[in-house]
Parts: structure tokens; C-alpha cells; sequence
């Protein structure tokens, strides 16, 4: 029993998302090619090592809005180093390292239409 002025403890692998800072692309990109870049990544990324499962929780938080894909780290046991996912860890200690592109579009998406 605590406190009446007690926090619940917090370990590292509870740190809280955040929506990654807003980030420019080299050269203006179309929804398409956003979309091939991150398919392109995701049908790669467990050949950088780490945990199938892990890389689908990472994909499937990163294409969830915010209070799910924490539920959805939490859930898996990730680590979470920075709060916009660009660094995780899983508990065996293999490093997970997601590109800006696929947590969010760059200022400069060009617009369909």
C-alpha cells in the first residue's frame, strides 16, 4: 500500500509514445513513393536482425494511432529509447531502429489531386 501521494512505478519499457517531430525528406515525395519506401522497409526489416514478432508489433504501432500503439509496445515487451520509436529494444537487447518515413509523412508529402 502507498501513499496517498505515491506514483505508480514506471519501468523503462513504459516510457510514453509521442508523435515524432515534424521532418523534411530530401526531395519532395509522392503518397506512392512514401508507401513503397515503407513497404520496402517492412518486408526487409527482420533481416536486420532481432524478432519477427517484434517487427510486426513495431509495424503494427507505428500504423495505430498513439494511445493503441502503446498498448501494443506494451504488450510485446518492447523497450522503448526514444518515445517516437526511432530507437526500441526488445528484452533480449536486439536493437530496433525505425527510419522517420515510416512513423510519419514529411512536410514536403507532395498532395494528390
Amino acid at each position: 500500500m502507498g501513499c496517498a501521494g505515491s506514483k505508480p512505478r514506471v519501468d523503462e519499457s513504459g516510457k510514453k509514445l509521442r508523435k515524432p517531430k515534424p521532418w523534411k525528406h530530401t526531395q519532395p515525395l509522392t503518397p506512392a513513393q512514401l508507401k513503397q519506401m515503407r513497404d520496402e522497409f517492412w518486408d526487409t526489416a527482420p533481416h536486420y536482425g532481432g524478432q519477427k514478432e517484434i517487427w510486426d508489433a513495431l509495424r503494427a504501432a507505428t500504423e495505430a494511432d498513439l494511445p493503441l500503439a502503446q498498448t501494443i509496445v506494451d504488450s510485446a515487451g518492447v523497450i522503448v529509447s526514444n518515445s517516437d520509436l526511432t530507437l526500441c529494444y526488445d528484452e533480449r537487447g536486439a536493437k530496433y531502429e525505425l527510419p522517420k518515413y515510416v512513423l510519419s509523412e514529411p512536410t514536403n508529402l507532395i498532395p494528390v489531386g
